[in-house]
C-alpha cells in the first residue's frame, strides 16, 4: 500500500505557510520567521486571496521544497544502502534475521502484517530464501501503515513478543498465512499453538520496549524514504511492490 497521497497532504500543509511567507518577501512585506509572517498576513480569506492571484509563486515554491526533499532522501538513502552493504550488523542489529549476517548478502524488508502485498512478497520471499539460504540473510523490519491497517501496529508488536521467546519467525509465517483473521483471538491463538510463556507474550508486546524497538525501524525507514510496503532492498538495489522471484533471482 502506498502513503503518497498522506504525505503529500501533509507536505503541503507545511509549504503553504512557507510559499505564502516567500510570496510576501518577494512582495516587499518583510517578516522575522514565518510563523510570525502568518500572523500578520491576517485572516485566511486573505491569505487565499493572495494565493489566487499569485499561485505561479506557490507552484514555484512547492516544486522547489519538494525537489530539495528528493535531493536530501536521496542522499541520505544512498549512504544507508552503503553502509548496510558494508557494515550489515550496524543496522540491522536487534531486528529478526534468518541466519548469520557475516559473509552473506543481507536482505532488508520493511512490512506490515495487514498489507496484502506483503503477504504477497512473503510467499516470494520464501522460494527465493529455499533457494539460497546459504548465500541470503533476510532482515525484517517493522512498518506497520497504522493509518490504512488498524491491525497493522498490534500484529507486529505481537510478532516482536514472540521474538523474545525465539519465536518470531513461526509467529510471522502464522500471521500471514492468517491475515484475513488479525486480531486479538488469532494472536492469543498462535502464542499458544507456539506454546509461548502466556504471561511473558503479554508482557512483552505491551511494554515499552517493543515500542522502542518499532519506533527504531520507522526512524530507519524514513531516512530511506519509504512511503508503502512492501519495500525490500539487497546489494544496494531497492525494490518496491510485490516484487517477482525472477527480479531477486537475477539481483542476487
Amino acid at each position: 500500500m502506498n502513503l503518497q497521497a498522506i504525505w503529500h497532504e501533509k507536505v503541503f500543509q507545511n509549504v503553504l505557510l512557507l510559499a505564502t511567507a516567500i510570496l510576501l518577501f518577494s512582495m516587499g512585506i518583510g517578516w522575522s520567521t514565518p510563523t510570525y509572517a502568518a500572523t500578520t498576513i491576517g485572516t485566511e480569506a486573505e491569505v487565499l486571496q493572495i494565493i489566487r492571484k499569485h499561485p505561479e509563486v506557490i507552484l514555484e515554491s512547492l516544486q522547489a521544497y519538494e525537489e530539495q526533499q528528493r535531493e536530501k532522501q536521496e542522499k541520505s538513502r544512498q549512504q544507508i544502502l552503503d553502509n548496510v552493504k558494508n557494515n550489515p550488523i550496524s543496522y540491522i542489529q536487534g531486528s529478526p534475521a534468518t541466519g548469520i549476517v557475516d559473509r552473506k548478502v543481507v536482505l532488508v524488508e520493511f512490512s506490515d502484517f495487514q498489507c496484502p502485498f506483503c503477504a504477497q512478497a512473503h510467499n516470494t520471499l520464501k522460494q527465493f530464501l529455499q533457494g539460497h539460504q546459504d548465500e541470503v540473510t533476510l532482515v525484517y523490519k517493522h512498518f506497520p501503515l497504522s493509518e490504512i491497517h488498524p491491525e497493522a501496529t498490534s500484529a507486529a508488536k505481537a510478532s516482536w513478543a514472540a521474538g523474545q521467546q525465539g519465536k518470531f519467525w513461526e509467529y510471522h509465517d502464522a500471521l500471514f498465512s492468517q491475515q484475513d483473521k488479525l486480531g486479538e483471538q488469532l494472536y492469543l491463538d498462535i502464542a499458544n499453538h507456539l506454546n509461548l510463556s502466556m504471561e511473558k507474550f503479554d508482557q512483552d508486546r505491551q511494554g515499552v520496549e517493543v515500542d522502542f524497538a518499532i519506533q527504531k525501524d520507522l526512524e530507519l525507514a524514513d531516512k530511506l524514504g519509504v512511503q508503502g510496503t512492501p519495500f525490500l532492498f539487497m546489494n544496494g538495489k531497492i525494490f518496491e511492490g510485490a516484487v517477482p522471484l525472477s527480479v531477486l533471482e537475477q539481483s542476487l
